[in-house]
């Protein structure tokens, strides 16, 4: 395995364990969140990054690497909205969620 897909493997390591950990927070009270929603989320935590990037300062602690995980969390959660857009369905356990 080549140091890009071992790296690769590592982020969506930690983005999965966050995801889960979330789940076990929250739910799946992101079902109701519209795509656009979810959209306006993922566009919020892009800007905040590129804000960071070209100010190169931060006033919240939270860094670019949480916001990068969001992100991809977010895009997550916005697939899994498409395939289930016919579907009133609102509760899902762990596996279901990562079956998904």
């Amino acid at each position: 395995m080549n140091k890009t897909e071992t790296e690769f493997r590592q982020i969506i390591t930690i983005c999965k364990s966050l995801f889960v950990k979330k789940h076990k927070d929250y739910g799946t009270s992101w079902r109701i969140l519209r795509l656009q929603s979810l959209t306006d989320q993922i566009f919020i935590k892009a800007q905040r990054n590129r804000s960071i990037q070209e100010k190169g300062v931060q006033k919240i602690e939270d860094g670019i690497e949480g916001e990068f995980i969001g992100i991809i969390n977010y895009c997550i959660f916005a697939l899994i909205q498409k395939k289930l857009e016919n579907s009133d369905k609102t509760e899902f356990s762990e596996q279901e969620l990562s079956d998904l």
